[in-house]
């Protein structure tokens, strides 16, 4: 966090859009976090504002990176940074869900910034077949770890690595839908607001599914969700994996 006397930085939305159009630096200005998402803020919440600047020259908004108060949180971003945060290769790519549903309040590039965040709303088709590849992998893993635990008698060690395979199960949900997966704070609102095409894989479903396996890590449910994930992954042809595994897979489908 960056702290900087508050008469250094603009104090509200308005007097930093009127110094962004003023700063000939400033390419960007994007809004994300609640108040990107329609129903989501509070009376607590702060505006998540993205700044992008050119690559090279001062810019006043450069030290402002970081900036928190109660009205403005500031990321700025040069231009090269904006284009390449949370896509493949990025050092930050846990960020691309911070420009999902971001929007745009300034685009000095007409139509540049815009079309940058464009391509970071969704998966290609390359990049879902790779992480789903690769997050599928980790799930089945952390879940067979939790199934052996529980088979021979040691539920506590069970639970725990059902809790820790949840966050792998939700990348590889997300990702067979082409999907960046949300925060965790977000997932109840977007899975409400913009579902998942994959039948039954719904809010009111997959929460208290999630919730069963946290508060315990109940091998059944563990079992009933497995099945539809690897129903799932080998329609979309991600059989390569879910073989590798042999007969190992077993212990992970449901039992009659």
């Amino acid at each position: 966090m960056t702290h900087l006397p508050d008469s250094a930085v603009p104090t509200d939305l308005d007097a930093l859009l009127a110094q962004a159009h003023d700063d000939p630096s400033v390419l960007g200005v994007l809004l994300s976090g609640s108040q990107a998402h329609d129903g989501m803020p509070t009376r607590h919440s702060d505006h998540d504002i993205h700044v992008v600047v050119r690559d090279e020259g001062p810019s006043a908004f450069a030290d402002w990176d970081g900036y928190r108060s109660p009205r403005l949180d500031l990321a700025v971003f040069t231009l090269a940074e904006f284009t390449r945060r949370g896509l493949p290769g990025d050092e930050q790519p846990w960020m691309r869900y911070a420009h999902v549903h971001a929007r745009v309040l300034f685009d000095r590039l007409d139509g540049g910034i815009a079309e940058i965040l464009e391509r970071k709303r969704a998966l290609l088709p390359d990049e879902a077949r790779a992480a789903v590849d690769g997050w599928l992998d980790a799930y089945v893993n952390q879940t067979y770890r939790s199934l052996k635990s529980f088979r021979d008698g040691r539920p506590d060690l069970g639970h725990l690595d059902a809790a820790e395979s949840m966050p792998f199960f939700l990348e590889v949900v997300f990702a067979l839908n082409r999907r960046v997966r949300p925060y965790n704070k977000y997932l109840s609102w977007e899975l409400a607001n913009h579902p998942l095409e994959t039948p039954g894989w719904t809010a009111e479903r997959l929460l208290p599914l999630l919730r069963r396996l946290l508060a315990d890590g109940d091998p059944g449910t563990q079992r009933e969700l497995f099945a539809e994930v690897e129903l799932m992954a080998r329609a979309a042809g991600h059989d390569a994996v879910l073989d590798s595994w042999g007969t190992d897979l077993e212990l992970l489908r449901p039992r009659d």
